[in-house]
Order: C-alpha cells, then structure tokens, then sequence
C-alpha cells in the first residue's frame, strides 16, 4: 500500500525568499546603471582622443609646399629652387598614397560620427531602462500587495493534496482484485506442463538421430587414420629426396664460395683501377680548368684587339679620308689661296672628326650586334601586317647605324635603304651589302616626293634632334608616307628614373629625354593615326624587388621599360 508522506509548505519562509531576492535585483539594477554611466563617459573620452589623432594625421597627409625647418640643421643646405623640385617630386610620388590616407582619415571621421549617434543611442537607451527599472520597483510593490492572496491559495493546494490522499486509500482498496486474477494465472500453469513433455519427447527423437551421425563419424574416422598412413610414407620419400636435394644445394654453394674469393679479388682490382681513374679524372678536370682559364683569357685578349683594331680601322679610315682630301685641294690650291669651296670642304670634313668615336662608343654601349637583332624582330609582324616593304612601298631606316635593322629586312625579303651621316658607319654597312645614302636627315627627306615610302623607322634617332629640327622631320614623315604607310620610332624611356636621370646622358650627342605621351601626342597632330605606345626591355625579374603594392611602383619607375616604341599609320 503507498502511504502518504507529503511534508508541510512553509508560507512564511517562501515568501520572505522572495521578497529578498526582489531587493537583491533592485541593487544589481542600480549597480548596472552606474557602471553605464561609467562606460559612456569613458566611450566619449576615447571618441575624443581619436578625433585628436584624426585631425593630426589629417594635416600630415596635405602635400608639403614648405622645406621642412628639420632638414636646415643639416651641415649643408639646398637652395630654394632644388628644395621645391625635390619637394614636387615627393609630392608626385606620394601622390596616390596621400588619396588613400585621405579615403581612410574620411572613412575613420565617417565612423567617429557613427561612435557619437551609438553614444548619444546608448545613453538614450539607458534612460529607458532605468524608467523600466522604475516601473519595474512599482511592480514588485503591487506584487508585495498581492501575496496575502498567494496564502489563501496555498491553503487550497493543502485541501487538494488531502484530496489526493483520499484517492490513494481508494486505490488501496482495489488490491484484493488483483490477487484473486493471480490466481486464476496459477491455474492455467499444468497445461504448460503438458506441452513440455510433449517437448522432451521431440528432443529424445533428435538425441537418437544424433547418435546414428556420430556412428557415420566414427566411420571417417577410420577411413582418416589410413590416408594418414599413406601420406606418412609420403612424407618418408620427400625426406630422402630433401637429403639429396641439400648435398647437391651444398656442393653449389661451395663452388659459389670459390666464385665469391674469385669476384671479392676482382672487385679489389676494380677499386685499384677505379683509384687510377679517378686521380687520372681529377688530372683531367684540372688541365680542363687550366684549358678553359686560357681559352678565356685568349677569348678576352681577341675581344680587346678586336676591338681596338676596329678602333685604329676606323680611325685611319677617317684620316686618310682627311688626308686625302687635304692633298687634293693642296693640290688644287697650289699656287693660289684655298677658295670659298675649299674651305667648305674642310669645314665639311670637321664635321665628321668624331665619327670614328661615335662609331665606336655605338660598339661599346649600343650592345652587341645580335642583341640588337634580337630586339628588332618584336616589330616584324607589325610589318607584315601592314603588306609593306615591297619595291612599290619601300622602307626607309633613318640614322641606320650598323645596319642591324637593315640586315633583318633584307632576311625577311623586304625591300629597305638606311640613312646616315657618320661616315663610318655608312662604310660600315656598305660593307655589309646594304643600300645606305649618306646625307643630312632633314635635307634628304624633303628632298623626297610626296607619298613615295610604304614606311619609316628611326631607332634611336629622335633624341639626337633639336625640337624644332624634330616638328619639322615628323612633318616630312607624313608628307612622304603613303596612305596605310607605317611609321616607328624607338627611344630611351625617361619614365625609368634610372633612364631618364643617368643612363640617357651616356650618350653626350643627346638632347632632351621625350616622355612618350608627349611624342605620340605631337604624332597625333601631326596627322598620323592609331597611335600606341609600346614598353620595351625592362630589368631582368632579378631587379626587382616585392613585397607590397609600394615595391611594384618602385620596380615601375626603377626597372620598368628601357625603351619605348611609338607606332603610327597614316589614313
């Protein structure tokens, strides 16, 4: 029977718990208000302090238009016109990163802004929570008011559980019902009885059948011990067999000892041969190293008097071309004075005194002949292209040099001439076989009729002309293209600061660096067409260095181009 065992509910003790813990979340709500007010203020002050720093790092980013009075304590000062091209240099290279501190010093206002309305949404926030607070307090008043109502509730839950009690008694009542069903289960046990008998009789039958399968065992049986003696006289005629078998597998290994001393001695005379070998290889690499130094040092021996004898060839070429000259108007002159004629002549042949020189500095700082020709193929598909180069459409090479440019067109079949007015060179490409007029550029090409070449090139050239000399030659260039004709012209690349600060100048017969803007700009209103820019020979990858957007821009300015193409057509 289960009994009834339901302790007595403490009215008082309940209701003082609760009141307890309604005041101690009164506290924790004014504690959390405080620590609000705490945290606000220490938002704003932060908030100010980054303003403090946006405005400092704002006037940082503004261009300098001022020498800055730290760099005059230097031991040395720059004077006013070279401290504001350096100033307008670093102003143009810092350019796009002052945009990008600008961007961000305007994003980080646009987020303070941001900081002050979440400040400002915050504190109007916990206005509304202390008024909840507030009406919160009032609630817990009203609910103080209403526990005398939880004592007369908790007095019915009392009389329900009385109640409960009662019904359990009942319940306790019923049991006997459930011992008389026991019963009436106990007596329908015996015929279980019965169907197990039943079964012990089926299990008798199967323990027979059992003993007639362990009979037909006992058979095999029988029948296994005689086919164990048959493989037991198996087994004696493989173990003879096996005896055999091991004083034959002795013998071999006897005569594979002997064989084994035989090959250990061979090996031993291999090491020793090897030995022989290897001393004799290491002489061998050393008189190679010995035959390769040399060969080196005759390498650079030929390559030095090579090239001074290109040097003394060139300059007896020009003085005896001088001298020859001197003695036919020696000649002419005698008795008389040197006429006006004369005169130009030698002034003529002044003209040319560093012809020889120019031709060689070209040998030394030009590069090599087939380094050349390997950078010229880059604009034979643009020749194609254009279907020129032929008898009717033929190609002039202006300032043509060594004839590099010359050379690779006649390969490729297409019909070319040069132009040049250093002598040397122009024997020096006649030599070769090519066709070359020697003749001031701008006397020859207005000499020329009008649309009578299918393209003109310079290499190198431009750069040696004056700027009227080159708005006047590029005004020629037009006039003497035929329509659909091609014009190119490659210079030193001034964007390259290494370029345009050092390397232009190795040549003292240049004039000005030609940004390329402004040459395909002059192209442009000159008349030609399709005007485009090609960069070309930058540093080898080993140049440059990485790491950040910053050293891409390095490599841009220090080991970009070498060299660029403007590339025209005429309509």
């Amino acid at each position: 029977m289960i009994e009834s065992n339901d302790p007595e509910i403490k009215i008082d003790e309940l209701i003082q718990k609760i009141v307890e813990q309604v005041r101690k979340s009164q506290v924790n709500s004014h504690l959390a208000g405080l620590q609000s007010n705490l945290d606000i203020s220490k938002l704003k002050l932060s908030i100010s302090h980054i303003e403090n720093f946006l405005n400092n790092a704002e006037s940082r980013s503004l261009a300098r238009t001022k020498w800055p009075d730290k760099l005059n304590l230097f031991p040395f000062n720059l004077n006013g016109k070279l401290q504001k091209i350096i100033l307008k240099i670093m102003n143009f290279i810092f350019k796009d990163q002052r945009e990008i501190n600008f961007s961000i010093i305007n994003s980080l206002k646009e987020s303070v802004a941001l900081n002050h309305q979440l400040v400002e949404h915050i504190a109007t926030l916990k206005t509304q929570v202390d008024n909840n607070i507030q009406g919160l307090d009032e609630r817990l008043i009203a609910m103080d008011d209403r526990f005398p109502g939880l004592d007369e509730r908790l007095v019915a839950m009392n009389n329900s559980i009385q109640g409960l009690d009662e019904r359990l008694i009942a319940m306790d009542n019923r049991f006997p019902g459930l011992d008389e069903r026991l019963i009436a289960m106990d007596n329908r046990f015996p015929g279980l009885d019965e169907r197990l008998v039943t079964l012990d009789n089926s299990i008798q039958q199967l323990n027979r059948r059992l003993i007639a399968v362990e009979n037909r065992f006992q058979g095999v049986d029988e029948r296994l011990v005689t086919l164990d003696n048959s493989i037991q006289r198996i087994d004696d005629s493989i173990n003879a067999i096996h005896t055999l078998i091991t004083n034959w597998l002795t013998g071999i290994q006897e005569r594979l000892d002997t064989l084994n001393r035989l090959v250990q001695e061979i090996d031993e005379h291999k090491n020793i041969v090897d030995a022989r070998i290897e001393r004799m290889g290491n002489q061998l690499i050393t008189t190679d190293n010995r035959i390769n130094t040399a060969n080196a040092r005759i390498q650079e021996i030929n390559e030095h008097y090579i090239r001074n004898d290109s040097y003394l060839k060139n300059d007896l070429m020009q003085l005896k071309r001088l001298i020859t000259v001197f003695l036919e108007d020696a000649k002419k002159r005698l008795p008389e004075p040197f006429s006006q004629k004369e005169l130009e002549t030698f002034v003529n042949e002044d003209m040319h005194f560093l012809d020889a020189f120019y031709a060689a500095f070209e040998e030394q700082f030009r590069g090599s002949r087939e380094e050349i020709l390997d950078r010229l193929k880059v604009y034979l598909p643009l020749i194609e292209q254009a279907k020129i180069g032929t008898p009717e459409s033929p190609i002039l090479d202006v300032g043509c040099g060594r004839g590099e440019w010359l050379e690779l067109l006649q390969k490729s079949g297409y019909t070319a001439k040069g132009l040049d007015i250093n002598k040397v060179m122009v024997e020096q490409s006649r030599s070769r076989g090519f066709e070359v007029i020697e003749a001031d550029l701008m006397v020859y090409v207005q000499s020329l009729p009008d649309t009578s070449l299918g393209m003109i090139t310079g290499f190198h050239i431009i750069e040696h002309l004056t700027f009227p000399i080159l708005m006047k030659f590029f005004n020629e260039v037009v006039r003497i293209l035929k329509p659909g004709g091609l014009a190119i012209f490659e210079t030193p690349n001034p964007q390259n600061v290494l370029v345009g600060s050092c390397n232009f100048y190795f040549d003292p017969t240049h004039h000005n660096p030609l940004p390329s803007s402004m040459i395909k700009f002059i192209l442009e209103t000159q008349g030609l067409h399709q005007v485009k820019v090609m960069d070309l020979h930058p540093y080898p990858e080993s140049y440059k260095v990485s790491g950040s957007e910053v050293a891409e821009r390095f490599n841009d300015y220090f080991y970009g181009a070498q060299d660029y193409a403007v590339v025209g057509y005429k309509l």
